[in-house]
């Protein structure tokens, strides 16, 4: 055979590898995403490529064929196929050179055929086919499933041989397509490292999942900080609390803030109060009380949401297993939750930075939000309280008096404020204190 055949056959079977190579990579990297994307565009191809990523067992056992194949004929080719002329201009130039020329010359044409598979057949395809995966998939799928149709006896034979370890093993045959909440946060955080997604959208997105972690008591206004009527409120007391706080509605109650009644919109008793009609709630009726929506303090801010949806309501009162109301939550709580991070506001209010390691947070700020803040991955035993007071009293075991300090991670939480038992602030600061490694010094006798 000549050594131009051989150097056709060669190249013949470095396409071979190269298409196999590129046809089990482009596979593997091809993203479900984009091609299920391509497949609702009524790219059926795409189609056939998500069906292989189910099961690809077969594709991927007739990749090894070829490969295996076209490695064994290479080394049958492409032995010896530059040793004439080599050996020939060796023994020109070192006569003497005997086994040492044969030696080079055989050398010479292994790293030939060798140098040619690597870069031509592996390194080049391989990386072509990481950086158009859907596009090569896409390309070479149907080829590729007339392979599988024609190896179908040795397919059969290898992949069961397969099945059969695997199962000893224990090892699932199929990979798990599952998404979690982790694998779309990479996905964000790529496509914020690239500028494809904003900040902004970034941290409204994180938020978004978040939803389903938060708690209400998170984000309810709490049961000492509710303004609310009573049937019997007088009229100067109804005055005075719309003056003081203009909220947009009021709980109505019945004696105390546990014997709830209804709720009240500050546009129905206003034009009241303008036209001197307004002598009370006891007409109650009168004056349109809401259907008040009432939750657990079970749910999270995602449920919440549902609740507000089935509803129609955006007003809800909080109760704990003894039917006390623990607080209120609105629609616009969950929704300034949401926005937090992108509106700043959640962190204006709560958690003022005094400095570059310091910070005075309120007592009732959310446990979530200073993590944020402090970039703290979690706390201790953080299931079992919802703020950063609840979390002072669990390390202190006992309730925060002024003054009352403990160390967590590199952060030092101080109680600077207390009332009536109240955790109001504490200030926080972050210890850059170092510790150095003295090494000791022997000295010379």
């Amino acid at each position: 055979m000549s050594f131009f055949v051989k150097l056709v056959i060669i190249l013949i079977l470095i396409g071979t590898s190269s298409f196999f190579s590129m046809s089990e990579i482009s596979l593997a990297a091809s993203r479900k995403i984009k091609l299920q994307r391509m497949a609702d565009e009524g790219n059926e191809r795409a189609v056939k490529v998500l069906k292989l990523q189910e099961d690809p067992g077969n594709y991927f056992t007739v990749v090894q064929i070829g490969l295996n194949a076209v490695a064994i004929l290479a080394g049958i080719v492409g032995d010896g196929i530059l040793n004439p002329y080599v050996l020939k201009i060796l023994n020109e130039i070192f006569p003497s050179g005997g086994h040492l020329n044969h030696t080079i010359a055989f050398l010479s044409s292994f790293i030939f055929v060798t140098g040619g598979f690597i870069e031509f057949a592996d390194l080049i395809p391989k990386r072509l086919a990481m950086i158009y995966s859907e596009e090569i998939a896409t390309s070479f799928v149907r080829p590729m499933l007339f392979f599988v149709k024609l190896f179908k006896p040795m397919v059969f034979v290898f992949n069961g041989i397969a099945n059969i370890i695997l199962k000893i093993l224990k090892t699932p045959e199929k990979r798990n397509e599952a998404i979690t909440y982790d694998d779309i946060f990479a996905v964000v955080d790529a496509g914020a490292q690239a500028g494809v997604v904003q900040q902004k959208e970034h941290h409204l997105i994180e938020n978004i999942f978040e939803l389903e972690q938060r708690w209400v008591s998170s984000a309810m206004t709490t049961r000492d900080e509710i303004i609310y009527f009573t049937l019997d409120e007088s009229e100067e007391s109804i005055k005075e609390k719309i003056a003081n706080y203009p909220h947009s509605k009021f709980l109505v109650c019945e004696n105390d803030i546990d014997s709830v009644y209804g709720y009240v919109d500050s546009k129905d008793i206003l034009p009241r109060i303008l036209k001197g009609e307004l002598s009370g709630l006891q007409n109650i009726k009168e004056i349109t009380l809401k259907n008040l929506l009432i939750i657990p303090n079970t749910l999270t801010l995602s449920e919440v949401l549902d609740r507000f949806n089935e509803r129609t309501s955006d007003f809800a009162i909080i109760l704990n297993e003894y039917a006390h109301v623990v607080g209120l939550i609105t629609l616009n709580d969950v929704v300034s939750t949401l926005m937090g991070d992108v509106v700043d506001t959640l962190q204006e209010e709560y958690i003022i930075k005094r400095g570059e390691n310091s910070w005075l947070i309120d007592g009732i700020t959310p446990i979530e939000d200073v993590k944020k803040v402090l970039d703290i991955e979690i706390f201790p035993e953080e299931d079992t309280y919802e703020t950063i007071a609840g979390f002072m009293m669990y390390m202190l075991k006992s309730i925060p008096k002024k003054a009352a300090m403990i160390k967590y991670e590199s952060y030092t939480f101080e109680v600077v404020d207390v009332d009536n038992y109240k955790v109001d602030q504490l200030l926080v600061t972050k210890d850059m204190v170092q510790q150095k490694l003295l090494e000791p010094i022997e000295e010379e006798k």
